[in-house]
């Protein structure tokens, strides 16, 4: 990516091509997230960054450039800044409760881009949309290596592992559309309830609800992590009454 020209020192320059970069790339996920892909043009998105059509050029050659660049920076902002948080912690749970909040951190702080990058990334075609997929079953490769360890078997169940991280990554996904800041808290509140949900189930272990027919019963309620995980998590106890 190169800097555009200044008149100041070279770090200075890359600066504030970086920040103009960033307000063009929000800008550009507005019209998206509004009009659609296919319904937004170039002429759209330099109206909506109040620059010219020569000066938009500057910073993307096509809208199909454009949305790539949109796409790929919030997926990556999600898996790098997951990487680096990460690198010190060995419990898997506790880098599946990071890779959680890292997600819904960074997309309660980028809704538009969450929302291009959900119904919009597969219109690229080519390049583009090979390097989005690259990145997708990178990070879908992270989060099935920490399920597959939080089960004790390195080998496990592939489809059982896939339906998890697909679920889990759909509970993260489609935030946004949902999501109410003075109702549904903050994005550790967050989560607690969708990976507590996720690893333990949504309710107790219960002897008509559980019986499916299936081997595990009532077992199979307690979630992805099964009892096990459920018996590692502390809880309070209520204080006797004097």
């Amino acid at each position: 990516m190169r800097a555009g020209p200044s008149n100041g020192q070279p770090g200075e320059a890359r600066q504030t091509y970086d920040q103009k970069l960033e307000f063009v790339l929000q800008r550009a996920a507005e019209v998206f997230a509004e009009k659609g892909f296919h319904r937004a043009s170039i002429r759209h998105l330099a109206r909506a960054t109040g620059m010219s059509l020569a000066g938009h050029y500057y910073y993307f050659q096509s809208k199909d450039q454009a949305l790539f660049r949109i796409c790929d920076h919030v997926l990556r902002l999600i898996l790098e800044t997951f990487e680096k948080r990460a690198q010190a912690i060995d419990d898997p749970l506790e880098r599946l409760r990071l890779l959680v909040f890292t997600h819904l951190e960074i997309s309660l702080t980028h809704m538009r881009e969450m929302k291009v990058l959900s119904h919009e990334a597969e219109s690229l075609r080519g390049e583009y949309l090979a390097r989005i997929r690259q990145t997708k079953k990178r990070y879908y490769d992270a989060m099935l290596a920490i399920l597959r360890e939080i089960r004790g078997d390195r080998r496990g169940n592939g489809r059982e592992l896939r339906l998890a991280a697909m679920t889990l990554f759909g509970s993260m996904n489609w935030i946004y559309t949902w999501y109410r800041p003075e109702v549904d808290g903050d994005a550790k509140r967050l989560t607690d309830f969708i990976l507590g949900t996720f690893l333990r189930g949504f309710l107790a272990p219960h002897p008509t609800l559980g019986s499916t027919g299936e081997r595990g019963g009532a077992r199979n309620l307690y979630g992805f992590a099964g009892a096990g995980w459920a018996r590692r998590v502390p809880t309070k106890r209520p204080r006797r009454k004097e």
